[in-house]
């Protein structure tokens, strides 16, 4: 994701405004009513003669199976990268995300300002460069932890979180995946997670995690570009530069349904919507909302 994060490579282009989508589970949880606006893992193992010698090292553990260890599953799901590739990386993601950030910052605005009473300990899935500190890093005695796969993150999420006013014993920068979260069962009030969930290797199971980690009632806030629909021209191209995209953008897939996904994944509440954005074309279709455990 990054894990947080995912730099586009086609130019900028405008697309027109498309209707917004709202899907509600239930009412457990209330939250606050979202702007109104219009409509994606890791690197694939590769078959050998020995990969089936490989499988019980290499195969991700079943939902019942007994909790991994975080730094086994960074190890078997995100190795680490040459060093002058993540260092490369963290420091594209602060430099040129900039006009994307400054057009998702009204939805971020309006999502994440239901952190100030949501409680004091957050996790941020994926926290990157740290674009997301300045939304809730002043609530009154917020405790942050940022997950993030590459280790060259932390310098610019520790000095985020400083411009932020967020005191550095409040922030926790963790090497970690989505698929085994560095935290305790029922633990956060809240899980942030921005343009993370194309770079997990498993959807399915950071979201079992996500669940895992919030308390009763806690929220988990997510903003993700999502696969244009079938058919269209976007997903023509979405699909021929999605292994190069891979390639070059530490693992982001352009094709994944999230929404669908984070739809089943079993949350007692949940506002899905759905926008287009202009900074960057095959990246325009985003889900974004708030779920509830």
């Amino acid at each position: 994701m990054q894990q947080q994060g995912a730099a586009a490579l086609t130019p900028a282009t405008g697309l027109g405004s498309r209707p917004s989508l709202t899907v509600k589970t239930s009412r457990v949880c209330t939250t606050a009513a979202l702007p109104p606006l219009c409509r994606c893992g890791r690197r694939h193992l590769i078959g050998s003669t020995t990969a089936t010698a490989l499988l019980p090292l290499l195969a991700l553990p079943s939902p019942a199976a007994s909790p991994v260890d975080p730094e086994v599953m960074l190890e078997r799901v995100h190795p680490a990268r040459p060093e002058w590739y993540e260092k490369f990386y963290a420091t594209a993601m602060d430099k040129f995300m900039k006009p994307y950030e400054a057009e998702i910052a009204q939805y971020k605005s309006k999502l994440f300002s239901q952190l100030m009473t949501a409680g004091k300990n957050i996790l941020e899935l994926g926290v990157g460069t740290g674009p997301n500190l300045k939304y809730y890093a002043n609530a009154d005695g917020v405790n942050i932890v940022g997950v993030d796969p590459n280790k060259h993150m932390e310098e610019y999420a520790r000095a985020a979180a400083v411009s932020a006013g967020l005191p550095p014993s409040n922030f926790t920068f963790r090497r970690g995946v989505g698929e085994a979260l560095p935290a305790e069962d029922n633990s956060m009030d809240a899980v942030v997670g921005t343009l993370v969930m194309c770079s997990v290797s498993d959807v399915e199971m950071a979201l079992r995690e996500i669940k895992r980690v919030l308390k009763p009632g806690g929220l988990y806030i997510f903003i993700e570009h999502v696969a244009a629909p079938d058919g269209s021209f976007l997903r023509f191209v979405q699909g021929a530069l999605n292994p190069l995209q891979q390639f070059v953008s530490d693992g982001c897939h352009l094709t994944r349904e999230t929404g669908e996904i984070i739809r089943e994944a079993g949350f007692s509440s949940l506002d899905l919507n759905t926008t287009r954005l202009s900074t960057a074309f095959i990246l325009s279709p985003h889900v974004y909302g708030v779920a509830c455990k």
